[in-house]
């Protein structure tokens, strides 16, 4: 599971509903059990946390966002209460989000050709490698050691940087945590435009023309499962739906764009919501859902687990339970144009009994969503937060490690024309199946212990000889202040693809004196001929030799900036999205509040200096 810092979610499970309308005594009385002494692994978000966040933010949150179905009891003015309390504001300070850093002149086409250097989507193709060729990233090896900050982008009130940008045309596609989507000039960070989410986004975003118009279209989903569809010029709607009706449902994986249609991933957030002891866990299924790009026409939604939740077992205090549940799918879907499939990555299960399909590679008939063939890697890992909180009322009897799949397949092709779907799991072990043999598995070679935030995160790269994969094992001191271990995870390696052997490593990198600092390398990682890109929770961006691992380029992203768009600009803790190289230009994310690693809320765009 990766439950993103939507932090209203965790606040409305903490807080009960009260008469009083004081913040302080609501959070006293019903939230600080949870944010002051809860386990980091709990992923109950700090008090520092919450006050890195927006008021605006955490309240519309709340009102609007991802958890407002969660939150549906709380009157207007506790909601207000609890924002203001959590966040110490009352409303935004200081300039407005795009007040500043306008484009001078609006333009009606793009900048540059659409069909030259770009990064579209989340792993830059269909096959989800994130290796991007020499003429696309215009970088090469050489030039990486005299990489230099060119611009900076703030998202206002954010206290993390989420969502990884999509460069086409000339032009840089992000969302972020205000429930805002921007258009950017890629080489100068202005603003074109800006579009309003109802939720945050911060799955990446897909770019294609679209079909029977002569316009240019954007796609993307947000934290309440809605998929859209924007002009990529002016940013207006072109449609908009709702892909699954139940309210923990979100969009965290990137859609996936293939011959005209859209296939959109679910996950939820069921695992907070299902932990509270009079919730009747669980009823949500993950699914991927396949949307006609032109008109956003449902063709098919096939879920992850093929049985309707039932009523299983009563918890200890009377509560209903359900099951089977879970399997969310967190990561954009990979595409097998060759054998008409369509691959994702699951979750755990939430509840007993644990599915078949969780914690599972499925593939499935691109035409209809059918079951082609089912992997699992980790059997009967049924988990939900309360597993690791101070009330385990809805924790499943023997429940599972937490060791789902975080990140996206990879189909990769070999020398000899072999094929390979790689992928690595927050069990520390990398698989190798055969998509061509029933996801026969191939290899398996663990590179780290795993846990509930351990082992391989958020995305690998792969070329065809190798697949490179960063290592988290974040741990947390045992001493209830919630600190990072600053000497514990870590590690980046590159192995064989024919055999899973590893060829490559890169040993953790201490933190020395460094605050809320940690080895983890849990973020993505992005491969260019030559070159493996691996940020870090201690915020430290680094670029290695992919051969011997010898590093080449560093930048310490956990500093205040001037940004172009006037918002107060700081970097913190690298996690989520990995570095995305187009045009000569590298952009990376800052800032991640979320698990004790250092806020930010920066964009940052690099580009070669002279010499």
């Amino acid at each position: 599971m990766r439950v993103s810092a939507v932090v209203a979610a965790l606040l409305v499970w903490c807080c009960a509903p009260a008469r009083a309308q004081d913040g302080a005594a609501l959070y006293a009385r019903h939230c600080a059990q949870c944010h002051d002494t809860a386990d980091a692994q709990s992923r109950v978000p700090s008090r520092s946390a919450l006050q890195a966040m927006s008021y605006e933010n955490v309240l519309g949150a709340l009102a609007t966002g991802s958890m407002a179905g969660v939150a549906k009891e709380r009157s207007d003015d506790e909601r207000r209460a609890i924002a203001a309390f959590v966040t110490g504001k009352t409303a935004m300070n200081g300039p407005a989000a795009d007040a500043e850093g306008r484009c001078l002149q609006q333009t009606a086409r793009f900048p540059q050709a659409i069909d030259g250097p770009r990064w579209n989507g989340w792993g830059v193709d269909t096959s989800n490698s994130r290796f991007q060729p020499t003429e696309m990233a215009g970088l090469s090896a050489e030039q990486v050691p005299r990489l230099r900050l060119k611009w900076a982008y703030a998202f206002p009130g954010a206290s993390l940087s989420f969502a990884p940008p999509t460069v086409v045309g000339g032009l840089l596609f992000i969302g972020g945590t205000d429930r805002k989507v921007r258009a950017l000039d890629a080489k100068t960070g202005c603003t074109l435009w800006t579009f309003a989410t109802d939720a945050a986004v911060r799955a990446a975003i897909s770019f294609a023309p679209l079909a029977g118009t002569d316009r240019f279209a954007i796609f993307f989903g947000d934290l309440k499962a809605n998929a859209y569809a924007v002009n990529a010029l002016t940013g207006a709607l072109i449609w908009k739906v709702k892909v699954e009706e139940h309210p923990a449902a979100r969009i965290t994986g990137a859609p996936t764009l293939h011959s005209g249609v859209l296939y959109v991933p679910v996950s939820s957030i069921e695992e907070v919501a299902g932990s509270q002891p009079s919730y009747e866990c669980c009823t949500f299924r993950g699914s991927v859902v396949a949307l006609d790009a032109a008109t956003g026409k449902t063709g098919w939604q096939a879920y992850t687990i093929p049985e309707v939740p039932h009523p299983t077992e009563k918890n200890a205090k009377g509560t209903q339970l359900f099951g089977p549940s879970g399997a969310s799918v967190w990561s954009a879907p990979t595409i097998d144009a060759k054998r008409n499939a369509v691959y994702v990555a699951t979750s755990n299960s939430y509840s007993n009994p644990p599915s078949a399909t969780a914690d599972a590679i499925l593939a499935l008939d691109i035409a209809t969503g059918k079951l082609l063939w089912k992997q699992q890697a980790t059997p009967k890992d049924a988990y939900i937060v309360a597993c690791y909180g101070a009330d385990k009322t809805n924790c499943p009897e023997d429940h599972g490690p937490d060791h789902d799949f975080g990140q996206s397949p990879i189909l990769v092709n070999l020398h000899d024309g072999k094929r390979l779907l790689v992928i690595a799991q927050k069990s520390g072990v990398v698989h190798a199946l055969d998509p061509d043999d029933g996801g026969k598995i191939l290899w398996q070679t663990r590179v780290g212990k795993g846990g509930a935030l351990g082992g391989s995160e958020w995305g690998s790269a792969a070329d065809g000889k190798r697949i490179y994969v960063a290592n988290s094992d974040v741990r947390f001191l045992r001493d209830g202040t919630r600190r990072l271990d600053s000497t514990q995870g870590g590690g980046l390696f590159g192995l064989d693809l024919e055999t899973g052997k590893i060829e490559m490593e890169v040993p953790p990198v201490p933190c020395g004196d460094r605050p809320q600092c940690s080895p983890a390398l849990s973020a993505a990682v992005s491969l260019i001929p030559g070159v493996v890109f691996s940020g870090s929770v201690s915020g430290f961006l680094r670029a290695y030799a992919a051969a011997d691992g010898k590093l080449l380029w560093e930048f310490d992203t956990a500093q205040d900036y001037t940004a172009v768009n006037g918002i107060p600009a700081y970097g913190g803790a690298i996690d989520g999205p990995g570095p995305v190289i187009a045009d000569g230009m590298l952009y990376t994310n800052s800032g991640y509040g979320q698990w004790s690693g250092v806020p930010g809320n920066v964009l940052l765009a690099f580009e070669v200096g002279k010499e």
